[in-house]
């Protein structure tokens, strides 16, 4: 494992090299020194696009922003565009961009992996993750180029695939790659496999882990028992549980550009300053945790003079704290420059079981279910004395405490999916982002950006595709129509 880290950023090198050039008959001669789509094996290949994956975490700032877990402090003017939700079309460039970079390096990988030395597992676990991916800019944009994304051979205009679609065979990959994982993997795999080294049990539970998150995804406009999808799930070994987070790790080390992705950008430098100087807590969060009495604040954000401070997103730097004056993260979200970077934490995974007990879908007591997840969530953190913590903060604090959650189905699954908002706290503000837009489970508009420039009073329900796809895909982006980021619902919204 030492030296995959240099494989890694290798990689990286070999795979640009490899997707920005290709042969053409004027090609006549052959340098054995350069890499080529011959040489770089999808051994190579996968441990730079795991570890891609992984860093894909940290592309949703404006999201930690919009959610109400981070907010720029008042030493940087406001951002107009973010904070007025007036977003246009090159706002989603980067996320676009660097989602189907990652894609595509999977793609190599898992062709490779199959064609050149049949290596199924390889292939599963590169399948595993593209799924994740797939249903993340699903949930971003819609309609997204899939079936014909990485055919360059065929069309270098990809036609779109209708959302719903990509959700259904996404589904079906997945099975797929279930398939390939309960087969033998070569010894090679524990090594190259930077997420759970080589055990395929693991794999397969994050498969079924990622297939119960695009069913629940569904459930507000769907709420039918996927009762076949569910047996399957429960057949195969079932979901990421208590210490089961499905991270990657290739070595990270507190040197530049090799530092874990998520503490490159809210730890500190090799040199030991702040990785930002922007952005800290929001107001909105440090509000919910402090007046919950909940332990776990220490771990999310570190004290500023003694206290927690947050800042009110959108509000003119004028009004607000400095930086030196506002908490930054604290150890629980950037711990060490070599720490795993999580691509699904067990606790997400351990609330998603709980939001399918509580409707029915999986067996299981749906308060132990919910409290085993909570309880995930500080011993994740590392808050110390976890059990005990968790037990007080569930037994005392009215959010926490299952007696309020009320009977029905809709009363439980909101109080549920509450708690893993907070839990979620600038680890993945997209499933944050996904569960208000489907479930509207925030009990007040507090989050929401006080620009007073803001053109709405809610949040964009998606992304606008990007200024990239109108310049070198325009037919096809242009058959999806006008596109709106407060009225054009993805399809699981009701």
């Amino acid at each position: 494992m030492k030296n995959i880290i240099r494989i890694v950023f290798s990689a990286a090198i070999l795979t640009s090299f490899i997707t920005g050039c290709s042969k053409t008959y004027l090609d006549v001669n052959d340098n054995p020194n350069i890499a080529t789509d011959e040489n770089v094996t999808a051994e190579l290949l996968f441990p730079q696009a795991a570890s891609a994956a992984g860093g894909l975490q940290t592309n949703f700032a404006f999201l930690d922003h919009w959610m109400g877990y981070v907010s720029p402090n008042g030493d940087y003017a406001r951002d107009q565009t973010e904070t007025s939700y007036n977003i246009d079309f090159t706002f989603s460039n980067g996320v676009w961009f660097n989602y189907y970079n990652t894609l595509f390096d999977l793609h190599l990988v898992k062709t490779k992996a199959l064609v050149d030395g049949g290596d199924t597992a390889l292939a599963a676990a590169s399948m595993i993750i593209s799924a994740k991916l797939f249903q993340d800019l699903v949930d971003v944009f819609g309609d997204i180029p899939y079936s014909q994304a990485f055919n360059n051979s065929e069309s270098q205009h990809p036609a779109y695939d209708k959302a719903q679609d990509v959700y259904k065979d996404l589904l079906a990959s997945l099975d797929t790659a279930i398939g390939y994982m309960n087969m033998p993997a070569p010894i090679s795999f524990s090594t190259v496999d930077i997420a759970f080294h080589g055990d395929q049990a693991e794999w397969i539970k994050a498969a079924n882990t990622i297939k119960l998150r695009i069913l629940l995804r569904q459930a507000a406009v769907d709420n039918s028992k996927p009762s076949d999808e569910l047996n399957k799930i429960q057949q195969t070994g079932g979901v990421l549980g208590a210490g089961e987070s499905f991270s990657v790790n290739p070595g990270y080390i507190n040197e530049l550009n090799k530092q874990s992705p998520i503490y490159s950008v809210a730890g500190y430098t090799p040199e030991g300053t702040k990785a930002t100087a922007v952005d800290a807590a929001n107001a909105y969060i440090i509000n919910i945790l402090s007046s919950s009495n909940d332990p776990r604040i220490s771990r999310f954000f570190l004290t500023a003079g003694g206290s927690y401070v947050g800042n009110v997103y959108g509000d003119a730097p004028g009004n607000m704290y400095s930086g030196a004056n506002t908490s930054y993260f604290g150890p629980g979200i950037a711990g060490s420059a070599s720490q795993d970077q999580w691509i699904i934490p067990s606790f997400e995974s351990m609330f998603l079981k709980a939001e399918a007990v509580a409707r029915g879908w999986l067996p299981g007591d749906t308060k132990t279910t919910y409290e085993d997840a909570v309880k995930e969530s500080f011993v994740w953190l590392g808050v110390p004395d976890a059990e005990a913590e968790a037990t007080s903060y569930l037994n005392n604090a009215d959010i926490a405490n299952w007696d309020n959650a009320g009977s029905s189905t809709e009363s439980q699954v909101k109080f549920i999916v509450y708690q893993k908002y907070i839990a979620m706290c600038v680890i993945d503000p997209l499933e944050a982002w996904c569960d208000q837009r489907s479930l509207h489970f925030l009990p007040d508009n507090d989050f929401i950006s006080a620009n007073p420039s803001r053109i709405s009073n809610t949040l964009p329900v998606r992304l606008l595709y990007p200024q990239t796809e109108y310049t070198t895909n325009s037919e096809n982006v242009q058959a999806e129509g006008n596109i709106d980021q407060f009225t054009s619902k993805i399809f699981w919204q009701p």
